[in-house]
C-alpha cells in the first residue's frame, strides 16, 4: 500500500461533487466468504419510467425555469441512486413534440407551457439528463410515442407552426379526443423513424424505448355511444391501389410490424451497440394465452402482434406491462410473466413493467391503492421466475414518496438494499474490458486510505465494482467510471478491510476479471 494522494478525486466537473457521498449509499452486505473469492455482483435491471405527458413525473408542471427543471431532474436521479436503481426511461417524445433540441419537431408544451417555445435560459434537457445520469452510473433510455400527435391533456390553444398537424408532411387525423399519425401512411413511419434515429445519432443514450401506443385505444362517440372507427380510409385505399392483398386488420398489424422491424434494424445499423432497443407492450398478447387470461385483446384492438416482435428478436429488452395484482386469476402477474418467458425464443432480456403508482400516493382515490407489499411481492415473483432478470416501475413519482412506510423506503431497506449491475447484453457485445489497475494509498488530508482506480487501454470503462471484506463479510459498491478514487477508511484510526477487489464494467454490462487492490 505504498504511495499517497491529496485526498481529492479526479472529479472536477460541476454536478459530480456528490459522488463520494452517493457511493456510500451503494453499500450492501453479502454472505460470508474469504479474501480470495469475492462473491458475484448481483445482476438485475432496476428502472423507472419518467413520464412527461400530462406532467406526470417531470417537469412537475409546464413553464418552470430551466434551473427549476434541472433541479427536479437531479432530484429524480439522486433518488434513483438512493434506491439502487440502475436505469431511467425518460419520456422525450409525447405527441410529435420534443423534450430536447430537435430540428424535426417542436419543443413540447409540457416543458414551457407553449408548444414550440424553448426553455429559458436555453438548454437541452436530454443532453443534460444523459450527462447527469451517466455521472451517477445510471443508464438513460429515451422513450418515444411513435404515432400519437395530440394528447387531450394539452393546454396549448394552437400547435406550433412546425408541428405535423400544421405542416401536412404526414397524415395526423383527429381520433376522438386525440390526433393520431396514421401508421398505414409510409410517410408517418419514415418520419417517426427519422425522429428516433436523430436522437440515436446525436445523444449518448443507452436505449430507445417505445410503449403500448401503436394504433390508439378505441374511443367512443359521446353522442352516439358507438365506437369511432380509425380514420385511415385514405392509406387503406392507397394500399389496395398498390396491389395489397391483406385484409384490413391484418394490414394494420403489418404496418406496426414493419415499423418495429425497421426501428430495430435502423438502431442496430447505427453502429452504436450501447443503444439497446426496448418495447413495452400491453401485458398480454391475446386472451387465452396463457389459459384463463382475459379479456382485452391488443392483437385486435391495437393491431399489435407483440409476440411476433419478441420471437423475431426485433428488440433487446421486453417490458410487458403486467399491471395487475399477483392474485388476479384472469390477469395473473406470475402466469403472464411465465408465459412471456416461454415465448422468448431469442432469449432477449425480460424486464416486466410494474404498476408501481398503485402502491399508494395522493393521486389515488380512497380504496384504489394496492399497498407497497404488492409491488415488493411482484419483485420477488420476478426473481423466482427463470428467464426474468429485472423490472421497470411506472412511474418515478411513486418512488419520490418520503413517507416512512412508503414503497421507496421498502425498496431502499429490503428489495433493493444491495446494488446490482444491469444484466449483460451479450448478443450486442460479449467482450469485457481489460482488467483495471487498483491500488490503495494514504490520504494525506484525512490520514485514511483511498482506493485509486485506473482503466486499462482499450474499451472505455462504464462502471467500477468495489468489493470489500470486513469482519468476514463482503460489501459491494458500484461507482461511475469517471470516479477514479474512493475512500476505504476515513481516518487513520479506522481499521482497513481485509481485502478489496475491483473490476471494470462496460456499457453493455460485460465485467472484467476482478483484481485485488494492494
Amino acid at each position: 500500500m505504498a504511495g499517497s494522494v491529496g485526498g481529492g478525486s479526479a472529479m472536477t466537473r460541476p454536478g459530480t461533487w456528490w459522488l463520494s457521498t452517493a457511493a456510500l449509499l451503494l453499500v450492501a452486505a453479502a454472505p460470508l466468504s474469504n479474501a480470495q473469492s469475492p462473491p458475484p455482483v448481483a445482476r438485475e435491471f432496476r428502472a423507472a419510467w419518467v413520464a412527461s405527458v400530462s406532467n406526470i413525473d417531470w417537469p412537475s408542471k409546464p413553464g418552470l425555469s430551466a434551473r427549476a427543471q434541472q433541479a427536479e431532474l437531479i432530484a429524480i436521479l439522486d433518488r434513483a441512486v438512493e434506491l439502487h436503481l440502475n436505469a431511467i426511461i425518460l419520456h422525450v417524445r409525447t405527441a410529435a413534440d420534443a423534450l430536447y433540441d430537435s430540428r424535426l419537431e417542436p419543443w413540447s408544451e409540457y416543458l414551457t407551457g407553449q408548444q414550440g417555445l424553448a426553455p429559458e435560459p436555453a438548454y437541452d434537457p436530454l443532453a443534460f439528463a444523459v450527462r447527469e445520469a451517466h455521472a451517477r452510473g445510471i443508464e438513460l433510455h429515451a422513450w418515444f410515442n411513435p404515432f400519437r400527435a395530440f394528447h387531450p391533456s394539452s393546454k396549448t390553444p394552437d400547435t406550433a407552426l412546425t408541428h405535423v398537424t400544421r405542416t401536412g408532411i404526414v397524415s395526423a387525423p383527429r381520433y376522438g379526443t386525440h390526433r393520431w399519425m396514421d401508421p398505414g401512411d409510409p410517410r408517418v413511419r419514415a418520419h417517426s423513424l427519422a425522429v428516433i434515429m436523430d436522437v440515436v445519432k446525436r445523444y449518448d443514450i443507452d436505449g430507445v424505448h417505445i410503449d403500448d401506443y401503436f394504433y390508439p385505444y378505441r374511443e367512443t362517440d359521446p353522442v352516439t355511444k358507438k365506437e369511432i372507427p380509425f380514420p385511415d380510409d385514405s392509406s387503406w385505399a392507397a394500399y389496395q391501389r398498390g396491389g395489397g392483398l391483406l385484409a384490413r386488420d391484418d394490414w394494420r398489424r403489418d404496418n406496426v410490424d414493419v415499423f418495429v422491424r425497421d426501428m430495430y434494424r435502423a438502431v442496430r445499423g447505427a453502429r452504436k451497440p450501447a443503444v439497446k432497443v426496448g418495447i413495452s407492450p400491453f401485458g398480454m398478447w391475446r386472451p387465452g394465452y396463457p389459459e384463463k387470461i382475459c379479456c382485452f385483446d391488443p392483437y385486435v384492438q391495437l393491431y399489435a402482434d407483440s409476440r411476433k416482435w419478441l420471437q423475431n428478436g426485433w428488440l433487446d429488452y421486453w417490458v410487458p406491462q403486467l399491471y395487475w395484482q399477483s392474485d388476479t386469476v384472469s390477469r395473473s402477474y406470475p402466469a403472464l410473466l411465465a408465459w412471456w418467458v416461454s415465448q422468448n425464443t431469442k432469449q432477449r432480456h425480460m424486464w416486466p413493467g410494474l404498476f408501481t403508482s398503485k402502491a399508494g400516493g395522493p393521486w389515488l382515490r380512497p380504496g384504489e391503492a394496492w399497498g407497497a407489499g404488492e409491488i415488493t411481492r411482484q419483485i420477488e415473483l420476478t426473481r423466482r421466475q427463470p428467464g426474468a432478470t429485472g423490472e421497470v416501475h411506472f412511474s418515478m413519482r411513486s418512488l419520490m414518496d418520503e413517507r416512512a412506510d412508503s414503497l421507496a423506503h421498502r425498496l431502499a431497506t429490503d428489495s433493493y438494499r444491495e446494488p446490482a449491475l444491469v444484466p449483460s447484453t451479450r448478443w450486442l457485445d460479449s467482450v469485457p474490458p481489460r482488467v483495471p489497475a487498483a491500488r490503495i494509498a494514504k490520504d494525506v488530508q484525512t490520514g485514511g486510505r483511498r482506493l485509486l482506480l485506473s482503466p486499462a487501454a482499450g474499451e472505455p470503462v462504464w462502471l467500477w465494482t468495489v468489493q470489500e471484506l470486513r469482519d468476514g463479510r463482503w460489501t459491494t459498491r458500484i461507482l461511475p467510471a469517471e470516479q477514479r478514487s474512493t475512500a476505504i477508511t476515513r481516518n487513520g484510526r479506522e481499521r482497513e478491510p481485509e481485502a478489496v477487489w475491483v473490476s471494470a464494467v462496460d456499457r453493455l454490462g460485460n465485467q472484467s476479471a476482478v483484481v485485488r487492490a494492494r
